[in-house]
């Protein structure tokens, strides 16, 4: 069986990680706007493309994770087009859900599959293949896509057409930041009652009122430590008001989580 030739956009923080686990499978081509940001992959044995046209022309699987729309769309107007007709495009930014629309759209005219993929996990997750992938797509893309996703992914689900998976990723994003802002109020309760902080975090870590949000902020020294990972849940939370405007769900999102990402971004 011909082996899978896979590419990746994006090997920043999140992707950097997903990449080398697909390397360690996979024939693998990278391309990156900073030449130096591809160096450890060339060491590593990945082909380094000079452009995202040329990665997109050699590859049957291609995997894309930058920050945000803007940044995706231009990127694919380059990508796809370059793209042989049969390959497939993975969409591991979280991004609107429309942007994925149109991005298979785009796709779709090149004969190229695609499947929205956005991730949770994070650089952790994606060092040790557990990351859950969150896909929208047909059944016959999500298909051709295991197979890569296998390689740093452990609970790989499809949940309805291209976009299902931004609005899952979308939502989960939002309460992970309202766990946090929750955490924000519950400490700063404590404290006002008396009870000392690290004391208090150690305890609500092995109790009822434990999450996964209420873990990271208690290992926060202060709120603006968490400055890229606010940005990034502000981000997200926005979309979800976005795709979901003037909802009460919504609306106690946000409210639970916008305190703490303010505070944290200035």
């Amino acid at each position: 069986m011909t082996a899978i030739r896979t590419g990746f956009i994006g090997i920043g923080s999140q992707g950097g990680p997903m990449a080398h686990r697909m390397l360690a499978r996979f024939p693998l081509t990278v391309w990156a706007r900073r030449p130096e940001a591809a160096a450890a992959f060339a060491e590593a044995g990945a082909e380094v493309a000079g452009s995202v046209e040329e990665l997109g022309a050699a590859c049957d699987h291609v995997g894309l994770c930058v920050v945000n729309d803007a940044d995706v769309l231009d990127i694919c107007a380059k990508l796809v087009p370059a793209m042989k007709s049969g390959s497939l495009l993975a969409l591991h930014s979280t991004v609107l859900p429309e942007t994925a629309e149109a991005v298979e759209r785009l796709c779709a005219a090149r004969g190229v599959a695609m499947v929205d993929a956005p991730v949770s996990g994070g650089s952790p997750g994606a060092q040790a293949g557990t990351m859950t992938v969150m896909c929208g797509g047909s059944a016959e893309a999500f298909e051709q896509a295991q197979p890569v996703f296998e390689s740093f992914g452990k609970l790989i689900v499809l949940l309805g057409p291209v976009g299902a998976g931004q609005k899952a990723k979308i939502v989960n994003n939002a309460l992970m930041a309202a766990n946090m802002g929750l955490a924000q109020a519950a400490l700063q309760a404590g404290e006002a009652l008396g009870v000392e902080r690290r004391a208090l975090a150690e305890l609500v870590n092995a109790s009822s009122g434990r999450s996964f949000g209420f873990e990271v902020y208690a290992r926060v020294p202060e709120p603006r430590a968490f400055e890229h990972g606010a940005r990034m849940l502000l981000k997200d939370t926005d979309l979800l008001a976005a795709i979901l405007p003037g909802s009460p769900d919504t609306q106690l999102l946000e409210t639970s989580a916008k305190s703490f990402l303010l505070l944290a971004t200035g």
